[in-house]
């Protein structure tokens, strides 16, 4: 090989970035159970700004069906029931005091291929993410060309970022179909 390196590690670990990413937006989809993981992409208007759910107060989950929230103000447990609502996750907070309780619905066939449609499009951005790195890594070579890498050495860096490409496509389709089939289970 010449003396021109190509970063596979980086590389790897950009595509890891992608896989990971998408492990945060399959947690924030709802199942059937509860998690505290589905409130967090609420956010709550408070003092004269927005901020996220879980610096407003502590989210639990004390049942598989039942998650609540314990409002540290006392004066924001209406913007905090608000958020809730507004969020989009279909769920409607029962206000006990400080405490918000959120019992999670069984999910209807409908909104279940609603959601596995959507684990489906998170999945492909993330798949987009990879191809993009690869696309990147593939410039790298075409640079190092320029640089005066021979056209072995370039074959060898590019199977290599293609099997890594091919490796981490084939993982997060592997996630989506356990999570695709998580949603689906009733």
């Amino acid at each position: 090989m010449s003396d021109i390196e190509i970063d596979l590690n980086d590389i790897e670990r950009r595509m890891d970035g992608a896989m990971s990413a998408l492990k945060v937006e399959f947690a924030s989809l709802r199942t059937g159970r509860a998690s505290a993981s589905i409130l967090e992409p609420v956010m709550v208007d408070a003092y004269g700004s927005s901020m996220p759910l879980n610096q407003c107060g502590t989210v639990n989950v004390p049942e598989p069906r039942m998650i609540t929230v314990t409002v540290w103000d006392k004066g924001l447990v209406g913007a905090v029931e608000k958020a809730i609502r507004d969020s989009g996750l279909g769920m409607n907070p029962v206000v006990d005091g400080t405490t918000l309780r959120l019992p999670i619905p069984e999910l209807n066939e409908e909104r279940r291929t609603e959601l596995s449609k959507l684990a489906g499009q998170y999945a492909e951005n993330a798949k987009v993410s990879v191809r993009n790195v690869r696309r990147d890594g593939m410039d790298q070579i075409k640079k190092a060309k320029a640089d005066g890498m021979g056209e072995d050495d370039q074959k060898i860096w590019s199977d290599e970022i293609q099997t890594l490409t091919d490796n981490a496509i084939a993982a997060l389709d592997a996630i989506l179909e356990t999570k695709q089939a998580e949603i689906m289970q009733v």
